[in-house]
């Protein structure tokens, strides 16, 4: 019976360290960093396309990024209800793992996640310019999904994105020829450091949509110019030279069509945008 109760002692024991070092092991693994942004823009462009139909957008976001690699982090926009009837708010999650080969190496794989509460075809205004009376309005979201993968060397980098359903709504019901999962985006981006605090960055980015829409090409090219400035205490700004290419699909008369009112705009004309933030 003694033995019984010392050899339960020593498995408690070796149970009890086991679990402490594993907790160790793990609060070391758990170790991160927390920072958070905020930002004014003269207007939000993705992927070069106008999402806010020339209006200004604050913008702010934040991110944790573990020891071991992987972090997480979300976002958030103001956006333009004549692109997305009934909503005005983009909130964004994504999460993954940052990896190094060696010091000139390194490598990115997660997901990236688009809501826009409230926002639906079913709500978009008929008549406008997007629909004319009378219309039959689909009951279709543009929530998407992407999984990612990345490479870079030095100053350039290269990352693809597919997404994993329809491409911000877009399918059948919407105009589509079909559904659109699988659409790609691929992004090039290369950044010059001219000092400790003035940058060049140079981006092309081609959207490969896995659809025509109504007989028309919708995937397009887009490219961004920038230079970048930052001060101590996180404040940093930027001017960027924006645009993009199929002026037939985003540009009067068959593209740039609001779904909330009649007017129209070359969403994907090209502009200078200006950012003004700060990190914490």
């Amino acid at each position: 019976m003694k033995s019984n109760r010392i050899t339960q002692s020593l498995l408690l024991s070796a149970i009890t360290s086991l679990t402490l070092t594993s907790m160790a092991h793990a609060a070391e693994a758990a170790a991160y960093t927390a920072s958070s942004n905020v930002n004014l823009v003269s207007q939000y462009r993705f992927r070069g396309i106008d999402q806010t139909w020339g209006k200004p957008a604050v913008q702010g976001g934040a991110d944790i990024s573990m020891s071991n690699g992987f972090y997480v982090g979300g976002w958030a926009s103001n956006v333009s209800g004549n692109s997305y009837p009934g909503g005005s708010i983009e909130l964004d999650y994504y999460g993954g793992y940052n990896g190094k080969i060696n010091d000139d190496v390194s490598f990115t794989v997660g997901g990236y996640g688009y809501l826009y509460p409230g926002a639906n075809y079913k709500n978009a205004a008929c008549p406008s310019a997007a629909f004319s009376t009378p219309c039959n309005k689909p009951a279709q979201n543009f929530n998407t999904f992407e999984v990612n993968a990345g490479v870079s060397w030095k100053w350039l980098s290269y990352k693809l994105s597919v997404s994993t359903g329809d491409y911000f709504g877009a399918n059948q019901s919407t105009g589509y020829e079909k559904g659109t999962a699988g659409s790609m985006y691929h992004d090039v981006t290369a950044t010059y450091a001219l000092s400790d605090d003035i940058s060049l960055t140079g981006h092309l980015g081609h959207t490969n949509v896995k659809a025509r829409y109504a007989g028309s090409n919708a995937s397009y090219s887009d490219y961004r110019l920038a230079i970048n400035k930052t001060w101590p205490g996180g404040w940093s700004a930027s001017t960027a030279l924006v645009g993009a290419t199929n002026n037939r699909f985003f540009r009067p008369p068959s593209g740039g069509l609001s779904a909330a009112n009649n007017e129209t705009r070359a969403v994907n004309r090209q502009v200078l945008v200006v950012q003004v933030g700060r990190t914490f």
